[in-house]
């Protein structure tokens, strides 16, 4: 036990020196064995709502309701600010829905996700959470509202501020002066909250056998690889993961399968006090500290 408390303290130590607060969990999803690190803490989830998200969306084409085949318009005066995919189009594009999806996990498209949004509400996302039965999972707004609050409390030259307010308009309680970075308006999650919706999708086949598949295999080209990855895509293992990045917030939530068929679910959820959006240890760290917790258990 002395060992384990060791590790742990370690651990929490490596996370102040890089300026990071954060929960962490890993569980063996064939034996329910975990370890933590302040696993039930909330926080804004950013873009890691793109997993339940597209789990819903995928629900909705199997039972019939949606045609993965429907194009949805997008224009450029629409669309969600973003660096990668459809958020950098300067010209009206169509898309399918089913690509739309897969360009939300693959590449973390907001635009792409905030198309989903505008046929499957933060409601109706939710409320497939509460019916999985994932409890500190809640789905309150779309992509797209984070990047419109931000703006409305800063002028475009005070851009460089961003990080700044996020990190220190916030209460010890969890509530900010941004409504998208309160826990209890935003989008939010826990370590634990997410691990319980991997293992819905891993080991139940949750919501369905068919959805759970396809999301397990869209998440696994995620090509967003600088966090958690160097330490779990190995020769002898498979990850399969989504990144949520916002201002100070930097996550990631996955699943690893060993070739020995081991499997275990890892959620690293962190908000950042260094007012910088470049953070390469920080990074480091998040994944030194899950690689950590996984070799623990195993």
């Amino acid at each position: 036990m002395k060992h384990l408390q060791q590790i742990l303290a370690d651990a929490e130590n490596q996370l102040a020196e890089a300026g990071l607060r954060g929960g962490f969990l890993v569980r063996d999803l064939d034996t329910g064995t975990e370890i933590g690190i302040e696993p039930d803490t909330i926080f804004p989830i950013a873009s890691l709502v793109k997993v339940p998200l597209a789990l819903t969306v995928l629900e909705m084409i199997r039972t019939g309701d949606l045609d993965p085949a429907r194009t949805i318009e997008l224009l450029p005066e629409n669309r969600t600010p973003g660096l990668t995919g459809l958020c950098t189009f300067q010209h009206p594009t169509k898309v399918a829905v089913f690509d739309l999806v897969s360009l939300a996990l693959s590449i973390s498209d907001d635009t792409a996700a905030d198309a989903l949004f505008d046929i499957c509400t933060p409601r109706m996302v939710d409320h497939l959470m509460q019916q999985l039965h994932i409890p500190g999972l809640r789905i309150r707004h779309t992509i797209r509202t984070l990047y419109q609050t931000l703006a409305e409390r800063l002028a475009p030259h005070e851009a460089h501020l961003a990080h700044t307010l996020a990190i220190q308009a916030g209460t010890p309680g969890g509530g900010h002066l941004i409504p998208q970075l309160d826990i209890t308006q935003a989008n939010a999650g826990s370590a634990r909250s997410f691990v319980n919706l991997l293992e819905q999708i891993w080991i139940h086949s949750a919501p369905s056998p068919e959805t759970a598949f396809t999301t397990q295999q869209m998440m696994s080209t995620n090509l967003m690889r600088h966090r958690l990855t160097p330490d779990f895509a190995t020769g002898t293992s498979r990850w399969a993961s989504k990144t949520g990045t916002f201002l100070n917030l930097r996550h990631e939530v996955g699943v690893v399968e060993h070739n020995d068929g081991t499997r275990f679910a890892v959620a690293a959820l962190t908000e950042s006090r260094v007012p910088t959006a470049t953070q390469p240890a920080a990074e480091q760290t998040l994944g030194h500290i899950a690689r950590t917790l996984h070799d623990t258990i195993r």
